[in-house]
């Protein structure tokens, strides 16, 4: 089987990511990044997902992000917002986080010869972040290409974003057939030790209106249910 580097936070969109590259018959190594992130309780979520679904090695690595804070995600004096009103980039936008994730990715994926990195990003119901849009994407995996000892010796690496133009009604649908235990994960932003999920938050409203329009059951720990 070929060796595939998923990178896995613990949430809807990523443990959906994990199941369809297992379903394309990869063998699966599944990266977290332990980033200071207020949400911690998604990265013992990404450990009970990688486990699930089979992941061959799950790595956790820590990378301090509150250093430089930025965002309402790495430095608690940020509120997160739970109004529902966006019309910029949110502030639980992390700085350059994705382009770290991928970095790392890149890296794990050289050293296990693999030409294959998977990542849960999605632009059609999300939260307008820079990092997650087609182009980007496609910018990473060209730079990649031109960094890379592997690349330069011909094994061209891929970046595959498996949900990028799914709504997360389809996600969800996809996810349930392909077995994963959305019970497991964590999305909202906010999520308490327990990883219980706030109910108010970006993350949370998207997710809970993914359920319900995918006529399944909502599994999440809510705090608050609107």
């Amino acid at each position: 089987m070929k060796k595939a580097v998923v990178l896995l936070s613990g949430g809807l969109d990523s443990a959906t990511a994990l199941a369809i590259t297992r379903n394309r018959q990869f063998e699966c190594y599944t990266l977290s990044v332990d980033y200071g992130q207020r949400h911690r309780s998604e990265l013992e979520a990404a450990k009970k997902v990688a486990q699930s679904l089979g992941s061959q090695t799950h790595q956790v690595i820590k990378l301090d992000l509150t250093t430089f804070g930025g965002s309402a995600l790495t430095d608690r004096s940020i509120e997160i917002p739970t109004s529902g009103e966006n019309t910029n980039i949110p502030v639980t936008y992390v700085p350059a986080r994705n382009t770290i994730m991928l970095s790392l990715a890149l890296a794990w994926a050289e050293t296990l010869d693999s030409q294959d990195i998977f990542v849960g990003v999605n632009a059609v119901d999300y939260s307008g972040y820079p990092d997650c849009r087609p182009e980007y994407i496609t910018a990473f995996e060209n730079m990649a290409n031109l960094a890379t000892k592997a690349a330069i010796e011909g094994k061209k690496l891929i970046i595959h974003a498996p949900l990028m133009h799914l709504t997360k009604q389809e996600i969800i649908q996809e996810g349930i057939a392909l077995g994963v235990d959305y019970s497991l994960t964590v999305s909202c932003y906010q999520a308490d030790e327990a990883g219980r999920a706030c109910g108010v938050c970006d993350s949370c409203r998207i997710r809970r209106a993914g359920f319900t329009a995918a006529g399944v059951i909502d599994s999440t720990r809510y705090l608050i249910t609107p």
